[in-house]
């Protein structure tokens, strides 16, 4: 049975997370796709081909990516080259303490460019990416024409 793993499965977004996925044949070629939907509702995706080692695995970390939106040993890669759909849109998160982007892992067979609906992925997971931590306070700073936000640590 395929299995595909994000560790740790909830993490603020700027720390890094191990992605793993398991039960592949030995050499099979398997596309990993990472992608969510933002606030306003705009799918960002990547993708990424790998190769199985010779205990059926890969990780992103240590397999290069064959091709897709990156290639190379890239252990993020598949978090930080999300496109979007649409041309021209940003990914930005403005309610960065109500809500994560919740980030929608799957491992397709073979070289997968579009997604079928009536196809299933092997597997499937899903990764909280959070923008704030947990007990960090956010404060508005307005001050004559300055706009931000402070963030205190616990």
């Amino acid at each position: 049975m395929v299995e595909v793993t994000v560790t740790p499965q909830s993490s603020v977004a700027d720390r890094p997370v191990q992605i793993r996925v398991r039960g592949l044949s030995p050499s099979q070629l398997v596309t990993l796709r990472a992608w969510l939907k933002d606030e306003q509702g705009e799918c960002f995706q990547s993708r990424a081909f790998f190769r199985a080692d010779g205990a059926g695995e890969v990780d992103p970390g240590l397999h290069a990516a064959l091709g897709g939106s990156y290639s190379g040993v890239w252990p993020m890669g598949l978090l930080w080259f999300l496109q979007p759909d649409t041309l021209f849109r940003r990914l930005v998160k403005r309610d960065v303490a109500g809500s994560p982007f919740r980030v929608r892992l799957e491992v397709w067979d073979g070289l997968s460019l579009g997604t079928d609906p009536r196809e299933q992925p092997l597997a499937s997971c899903e990764a909280e990416r959070w923008y704030m931590g947990p007990g960090v306070q956010r404060v508005p700073i307005r001050e004559g024409r300055v706009r931000g936000a402070l963030f205190l640590p616990p």
